[in-house]
């Protein structure tokens, strides 16, 4: 590492105390630093996994950047207001000043700071001055989560605008891929075998090569279905089960009935989510819960019920209260169980004692359920777990059991051959997302709801069937240690499901034989499994449901699953299983 000339050791650099108490990096970060520095870029893309410590590698690029005098100043552009605090909290530790109050109409910061924090929206408010400052000296830019500037055009093309002539631009990223065709600013793309564009990392850490290296904890997915009741404005009782094979508007109607303060499925959950919780801490003593709302009004409900679960308050975020910042920060040095927030914890924010989640929103993309589940993934130590409880769901099902899976964004995309993306979902629940919406708008009203367990996930692979809610199988899940590595928790996953299986077949054979399915309901029965099995392996793969069933006969044989026997559907269920075991 380089030292700091004389002239460097002002308030605007860091000096050598400040950056002898600057952590040592860890493999990865030191890895890809002395990548940085071999090429002298002036871009450089670096993907890292959420919870993997991007902000600790770039300020240390930046130290040295100063150091050697490349640079003279540093411009961090962040997705939300809270975020420039933390950046700037965290340059302060390594002797970096940043303002992060600076205002587009100050035009100018004070000279004890090396630099600002400003957010993708500011930037776009107000490009030609963001230029300005970046002429005026030999500036660094590190964009956090850069995928953010192709939100809209008038961003993307704000950041082209203003930080065009830095000096250097450093990108970062948890999630490089997007769901629509904005090219993101200041990332290569390179054509493949089909003819896309896909965006290219000069530098890749992924959660499974940092699940090997003790970086960030392994998640343990437990999903819950449930009996779903709803009224529709036409006065229609409609129902549903959570967890089986639905159309669209069912599913999307199903899902928020789930999620309803009103109904019993979102309360059970929490319940069984604060049971998790209360196990993990034996292990991890300060260890907190975070529900991720999808509105206003439904976080302060959720709060309530915590009230009730817990008999303590539980922290509400809500992304226009001024004092957010300052509750995200009392809850992350607090013991407190429960912090309840809509959207903006949802990317970067720092809480490393966050281990136990519920996923309470509607949201769907990759995107933002990569970023979510970041949340619970900063590993201070060895063997911590997180938990995080979600609605059994396809597409969520499908995202949990990807979580290794590493994805570029992707431009021109064609669409899905059967149409079966998410955009009806988001579109229906799209007045959800934003806040204060009154539930009239709703084009139903919750009449009952109930929550059972479904199933955990882990690593790929899923156990336990569906059991009552506060049965001993729930239980055995609920129960398993916070403490564990990777393995373990695979090994541990694997005894209680065999455990549960022993103890099934022991009571099934001292109980009388059920009456044997007539051959028509057996059928129908089969059909909906298979039916279940090919929308989980469309979400795991893409491929569209008619291209699954195809394949499926073309190697079992035998006709339509219409005309298919009862014999040929086990046969094709069978061999979807063993499609999903080897690619595990």
């Amino acid at each position: 590492m380089s030292t700091f000339a004389a002239s460097h050791l002002s308030p605007s650099y860091p000096d050598r105390a400040a950056w002898g108490t600057a952590p040592k990096l860890r493999a990865w970060q030191q890895e890809a630093f002395d990548l940085y520095f071999r090429r002298e870029p002036r871009d450089f893309l670096t993907v890292a996994t959420p919870g993997a410590g991007k902000t600790t590698y770039a300020l240390r690029i930046a130290s040295e950047l100063l150091s050697r005098g490349v640079i003279r100043a540093v411009t961090i552009v962040t997705p939300t207001e809270h975020l420039k605090r933390q950046w700037a909290d965290a340059a302060a530790r390594v002797g970096i000043g940043i303002d992060p109050e600076f205002k587009n109409s100050q035009g100018t910061t004070s000279r004890d700071y090396t630099g600002v924090a400003v957010t993708y929206a500011q930037v776009a408010m107000h490009p030609a001055l963001h230029r300005a400052r970046t002429e005026a000296r030999k500036t660094l830019v590190i964009f956090d989560e850069i995928h953010h500037a192709g939100d809209a055009k008038s961003w993307g093309d704000g950041v082209r605008e203003a930080f065009e002539p830095a000096a250097r631009r450093l990108q970062l990223t948890g999630t490089p891929f997007r769901s629509d065709d904005n090219p993101i600013p200041f990332v290569a793309y390179e054509e493949d075998a089909e003819g896309l564009k896909r965006s290219v990392a000069d530098y890749s850490y992924g959660y499974g090569p940092a699940l090997d290296d003790g970086v960030v904890r392994p998640v343990i997915f437990l999903a819950y279905s449930g009996e779903m009741k709803w009224r529709t404005r036409a006065g229609d009782e409609l129902a549903a089960t959570l967890g089986t094979p639905l159309t669209k508007d069912q599913l999307s109607q199903a899902w928020r009935a789930a999620l309803d303060p009103k109904g019993d499925w979102i309360r059970q959950v929490m319940q069984a989510a604060d049971r998790r919780l209360t196990e993990v801490r034996r292990g991890v003593t300060d260890a907190g819960g975070l529900v991720i709302a999808t509105d206003h009004e439904t976080a302060r409900a959720y709060a309530r019920h915590l009230r009730n679960i817990t008999g303590e308050g539980a922290t509400v975020v809500l992304s226009d209260d001024p004092g957010a910042s300052k509750k995200i920060k009392q809850f992350a040095a607090s013991q407190d169980r429960w912090l309840v927030a809509v959207r903006m914890v949802s990317e970067g924010v720092d809480i490393p004692r966050l281990c136990v989640g519920v996923y309470a929103t509607s949201t769907s993309t990759p995107l933002f359920f990569a970023q979510a589940v970041g949340r619970f993934v900063r590993a201070r130590k060895r063997g911590e777990t997180a938990s995080v409880f979600l609605p059994s769901v396809p597409m969520l099902m499908g995202l949990a059991n990807e979580m290794e899976v590493e994805r570029d964004h992707v431009l021109n995309k064609r669409p899905p051959e059967d149409g079966l993306d998410d955009s009806l979902l988001e579109q229906a629940n799209r007045k959800q997302d934003n806040p204060d919406v009154l539930g009239d708008e709703l084009p139903f009203e919750t009449m009952e709801t109930s929550a059972t367990f479904d199933r955990v996930l882990f690593d790929g692979g899923e156990f336990g069937t569906g059991a009552a809610i506060g049965s001993a199988e729930e239980e055995d899940f609920l129960g398993l240690p916070g403490l564990l590595e990777p393995d373990q928790v695979a090994t541990l996953l694997r005894k209680r499901q065999s455990d549960q299986q022993a103890a099934r077949r022991k009571q099934e054979s001292a109980e009388p034989a059920a009456p044997a399915l007539a051959p028509h309901e057996q059928v129908a029965e089969l059909r909906r499994e298979l039916n279940g099995l090919v929308g989980a392996w469309n979400h795991r793969t893409g491929q569209p449901h008619g291209v699954i069933h195809a394949e499926l006969r073309r190697v079992c044989g035998g006709p339509p699953i219409a005309q298919a026997t009862s014999e040929q559907i086990q046969e094709r269920i069978d061999m979807i299983r063993r499609w999903a075991t080897q690619r595990r």
